[in-house]
């Protein structure tokens, strides 16, 4: 390199320092647009609560990610000539003495990029630092042999393998499980009413569900994705259980005997899903269908679960009004305007958001009730709107219903101790077309958790899992979803995705927290009067928590695109497409055939849910009419169809597809941590060496 070169510097990295002349470097670019961007581990998790990771971090040598925030392109350094770019891929594998590599990992764990060394302010240090950013991209995914490294620049308090004390584990167990608390409790609170179930139904349902959840928890943390994800009783099962209980045979019984032969046929249909995922996961075929599961096709599949029931939230809301707006504005105050107060170091109000405002609802509703806010002189609360009542109580009884809190008897009539069994509400009955229809449900609940799998491993693992993993842990999810079925708690278990919200906000990746916490709720599951507690719970107040619970699952499914370029024309039009028709279809099929005076027998929110009886596919086999109907006037089945398709038709890159990065083989046998984080305890995995489709 002769002195006459225009160059600002000698070379500090393997990238050759950009040329004088640049048409608009970096700094200029990203004063125009407001681009910041986030390198060096920086998320916004230890600021906000949001997820968000440099793709910087997961990159491979082939492939660089754009921003996984903003969907930004990344932020490249200056343009090089074709003979730079050689020499600097020669100087590149040069070995570099320990005392290299060190600033490297320094400047990882640094907040915003911001470098530590002499070489950090003026206009040649900006250089040097982009040129050392680009470093860092290409070098830190070939050799992490520090096991916790990701968990440091995620601000995590705790890694995947880490171990605290019991007191801290006892300490973030409850607070992990207390800030999923709407998404454990509120799924049978809402199915065993639809099913004509009493309070008393509602709390032996309530605790077999905290029972099959410790269960299953502890069950997919030791042999399934060993991520710290807690399972339960997800809302992708929830649309398809509601069709299922307002099948049109089932509108004839009544009463108990209605609760337990629909619980039965529910449990039947989850049995044979569940099954089919077991064999789906076991068998390697998901690791082929991982290729075709990627961000583009994740984000409108699980935005349309939480979409799908904005008929049900508001209108229930509105049959106490003073209660569920109360009810949903704390909650909202709480999760965004108070989220950055900290207690002891602790964001209390972002993550006790549902459960702070659930208590100071219910007290408020108790003294108003105890103060004869909706006492009515001569009316009775207890007396259902069918019997016979004075007609100046009529106009009452709606209020006193959901307003009241006093109306529920679960509490006082539940048992202190009630061991939840198997086939407690009897034998399983198994009907092919709605079995049919759980089976293609249970690829839905798969999708949900890949994408699960991905975002948790990215906050606390050291590398994401491979295929083999994921076949694994899906596999596992069918055995546990199978569990469910036998206990009967109406839906299947299937991974949380408020998983990946809660590990971002409370900073915990341990999961020994999480397993601490399963072995709380299997305890507490023998407590029946824990279970009538929660089915106490006002049931407008359960609709205003739902409000919040699917308008967070929606977001969280959209936020999946942050892996992929969102500004990408391509992807915004099969998000968008996927998005519309998947409300636009299923209001086809729930409007066909319906009268606008039709007098139907199923309160306003459940109508979109009898669509088997009067669908627009009306061919001599009943059964074949059942299952298309119920299918396609199901939101999330018209996204995943529409996404899945579009995204693997319409030519695109893989960074701007988003593509999921797994590791693979190769990753194992060069990263031993990627090993201790995924491989199977008691040296079981010996035992299956020979599965390498679900191992690591």
């Amino acid at each position: 390199m002769s002195s006459s070169d225009p160059k600002p510097g000698p070379k500090p990295g393997p990238w050759p320092p950009a040329p004088e002349s640049s048409p608009m470097p970096p700094s200029t670019w990203a004063k125009r647009t407001g681009f910041r961007p986030k390198f060096s581990g920086e998320t916004t998790a230890s600021h906000s609560g949001q997820l968000s990771l440099p793709a910087s971090a997961r990159a491979t040598p082939s492939e660089t990610h754009p921003d996984l925030e903003a969907g930004q392109p990344p932020l490249r350094p200056p343009p090089v000539s074709a003979g730079e770019q050689d020499k600097a891929k020669n100087d590149k594998p040069q070995p570099q003495p320990p005392s290299a590599a060190a600033p490297v990992k320094r400047r990882r764990d640094s907040d915003g990029g911001r470098s530590n060394g002499p070489d950090g302010g003026g206009a040649n240090g900006s250089v040097r630092r982009q040129n050392r950013i680009e470093e860092t991209v290409e070098v830190l995914p070939q050799s992490m042999a520090d096991d916790d490294l990701v968990a440091r620049n995620l601000h995590m308090k705790y890694g995947l393998r880490d171990t605290p004390g019991l007191v801290p584990i006892g300490f973030y167990g409850l607070q992990h499980y207390l800030s999923m608390l709407g998404s454990l409790i509120l799924v049978p609170l809402v199915i065993v009413p639809a099913m004509g179930g009493s309070h008393e139904d509602i709390a032996n349902v309530v605790s077999t569900v905290l029972f099959v959840c410790g269960i299953t928890t502890l069950l997919h943390t030791s042999f399934g994705s060993r991520l710290p994800l807690i399972q339960g009783p997800s809302f992708v099962f929830l649309a398809p259980a509601l069709a299922i209980i307002n099948s049109p045979e089932f509108q004839g019984l009544n009463g108990t005997n209605n609760f337990k032969h629909i619980m039965r046929e529910l449990q039947g249909a989850i049995i044979i899903g569940s099954a089919f995922q077991a064999v789906l996961g076991y068998s390697g075929l998901m690791s082929l269908i991982l290729r075709l599961i990627n961000p583009v096709v994740v984000a409108p599949t699980i935005a349309a679960v939480g979409l799908s029931f904005y008929s049900y939230g508001f209108p229930l809301v509105g049959k106490c009004l003073e209660i569920g707006v109360v009810q949903i504005l704390l909650v909202v105050i709480f999760a965004l305007y108070l989220r950055k107060i900290s207690i002891l170091s602790h964001r209390i109000f972002l993550i006790y958001a549902v459960p702070l405002s659930l208590a100071i609802t219910w007290a408020a509703a108790f003294l108003l009730t105890e103060a004869g806010a909706y006492t009515y002189k001569g009316c009775d609360p207890n007396v259902p709107v069918s019997n016979v009542v004075p007609n100046h109580c009529r106009k009452y009884m709606t209020r006193m219903k959901y307003c009241r809190v006093d109306t529920s008897h679960a509490l006082r009539s539940a048992p202190w101790f009630r061991f939840p069994y198997p086939l407690q509400w009897g034998v399983p009955i198994f009907t092919w077309k709605m079995s049919l229809v759980m089976c293609v449900v249970s690829i839905i609940a798969s999708v949900d958790s890949v994408g699960s799998y991905h975002a948790s491993s990215l906050l606390v693992a050291s590398m994401p899992p491979t295929p083999g993993v994921v076949s694994r842990a899906i596999g596992l999810e069918g055995v546990t979803s199978l569990l469910a079925g036998l206990w009967g708690t109406g839906t299947g278990s299937t991974t949380l995705t408020e998983n990946v919200h809660t590990i971002a906000v409370t900073k915990m990746g341990s999961r020994r927290v999480v397993e601490l916490g399963a072995c709380v709720l299997v305890i507490l599951s023998l407590v029946g009067k824990v279970g009538g507690f929660i089915a106490s719970i006002p049931q407008v107040m359960v609709a205003s928590l739902l409000c919040f619970m699917w308008a967070m699952f929606t977001a969280l499914g959209l936020s999946n695109l942050r892996y992929s370029e969102a500004g990408s024309s391509r992807n915004i039009i099969i998000v968008g497409l996927s998005l519309f028709f998947s409300l636009s279809v299923p209001a086809y099929f729930q409007q066909y055939g319906v009268s606008p005076n039709s007098n139907l027998s199923v309160p306003s929110y459940y109508q979109p849910y009898i669509v088997s009886s009067h669908g627009p596919f009306n061919s001599q086999y009943k059964g074949v009419n059942y299952v298309m109907n119920t299918l396609l006037s199901m939101n999330m089945v018209v996204a995943f169809i529409m996404a899945v398709v579009l995204d693997n038709t319409v030519p695109g890159s893989r960074q701007e597809r988003g593509v999921y990065v797994w590791s693979d083989s190769e990753t194992v046998t060069r990263e031993p941590a990627l090993a201790k984080d995924y491989e199977l305890p008691f040296r079981v995995g010996r035992f299956f060496r020979w599965v390498k489709w679900v191992g690591i």
